[in-house]
């Protein structure tokens, strides 16, 4: 029973809208409505400035990092902690109160990955970073550092759980830069001095 309620309270936590809500507060559009229509920390930037985002990437970060924070420090067992990330980062993706239009995943992605382990976290956003700083493409250095993520998970946890947990968290989270993919592909893509669309919450 107690695992059940963690699971659903993750899904609930992660489905509060930080861009909405960071929106509304500061008296900006909707972000569902305006830029690239997603309620993400990237397109806030885009309608709201830096301020207003990096508001939302705190929040994003935190549905991920608190609900993974919780169940480790209660000692749960490897698959209900894998459950209990995965339905904080679902709830981001499809959020309960928003009509299940939730954001693309990176910042809560990268949240349940510092609530795993900082190593795991730091490996992630360091790779990030690293792509970033090269390609100057937001969406691709948020693409490459998820597709290893999975190898990274495996090395510090060596939990099968944890590992099909991200498998299918990065799965889900290239789904859901489909769009983004496409403009990679066809030299569309944005580079991050150009505001261009980025892989953000």
């Amino acid at each position: 029973m107690t695992d059940t309620l963690l699971i659903l309270a993750a899904y609930l936590f992660g489905s509060i809208s930080s861009a909405i809500i960071v929106c509304r507060l500061m008296g900006l559009p909707d972000p569902r409505t305006q830029g690239s229509n997603n309620p993400g920390a990237t397109n806030v930037l885009r309608i709201g400035g830096k301020r207003a985002a990096a508001i939302t990437l705190a929040g994003d970060s935190l549905k991920g990092l608190l609900p993974v924070l919780a169940a480790n420090l209660l000692g749960v067992p490897p698959l209900t902690l894998a459950a209990v990330a995965m339905a904080a980062f679902l709830g981001h993706l499809y959020p309960v109160f928003f009509g299940f239009k939730g954001g693309k995943g990176v910042a809560t992605a990268l949240g349940v990955q510092f609530g795993l382990g900082w190593m795991i976290g730091a490996s992630v956003a360091a790779i990030w970073l690293f792509m970033a700083k090269v390609v100057r493409i937001s969406s691709l250095a948020a693409l490459v550092s998820m597709a290893l993520a999975p190898l990274i998970v495996w090395h510090f946890s060596a939990s099968g759980e944890l590992t099909l947990m991200q498998v299918l968290m990065s799965i889900l989270l290239f789904w859901r830069h489909r769009s983004n993919i496409r403009n990679l592909f066809s030299g569309r893509e944005g580079k991050i001095k150009d505001g261009g669309e980025a892989g953000g919450s």
